[in-house]
């Protein structure tokens, strides 16, 4: 029997996709890019796929051993999200001016692009698919991760000032959104 399966890579895929929803975050990574001068595309994406292989191999024993369950880990996530849809909203600066190699990593790698719902995500996933299908799911996700973060640059000059200021709003919002939507389904208030 053959252990790559393409439709079982084509819907780990998918959901990574929709999940890390890169090109939702574009104008996130455009703030940061502006802030710290430069992401290192190289870096972050290697952050990337270490983070989503190492939680897809230990995360359940990781959480267990520091004593976390996933509701704590994804509230975490979201309160990060929080603060950053917020500056984006409002124009305002919640995460003191940082060096441009600790952006590559924290707040873009962790946990914008692979976050709780990232890894929560693999935890499902892995209970659904076979493993090898969803290392090929993460690697092809954290190629799309490195083109987008490479072109970055190009991506923000197509959309000039004006337009980056509207989808950083509007993308402010979504993601003050998905902060919230996040939050309230990992606590019982």
């Amino acid at each position: 029997m053959n252990p790559f399966t393409l439709k079982e890579i084509i819907s780990v895929t998918m959901i990574l996709f929709a999940i890390i929803d890169i090109l939702g975050a574009i104008p996130v990574i455009i703030e940061m890019r502006q802030r710290a001068g430069h992401i290192q595309s190289e870096k972050a994406s290697i952050a990337v796929l270490i983070l989503m292989v190492g939680f897809l191999f230990a995360g359940n024993g990781l959480l267990d051993i520091i004593g976390l369950d996933i509701q704590s880990f994804a509230i975490a996530g979201s309160l990060v999200i929080f603060f950053i849809a917020m500056e984006m909203i409002l124009g305002i600066k919640v995460f003191k001016e940082e060096m441009p190699e600790t952006v590559s990593i924290v707040p873009l790698a962790f946990p914008l692009i692979a976050g709780a719902g990232t890894m929560t995500t693999l935890l499902s996933l892995k209970s659904q698919y076979q493993t090898q299908n969803i290392l090929v799911g993460i690697v092809l996700n954290t190629l799309f991760v490195y083109l987008v973060l490479k072109n970055v640059g190009f991506i923000e000059r197509l959309l000039g000032k004006t337009g980056l200021n509207i989808l950083r709003k509007a993308f402010g919002v979504i993601l003050l959104a998905i902060a919230i939507k996040l939050f309230r389904s990992n606590t019982h208030l």
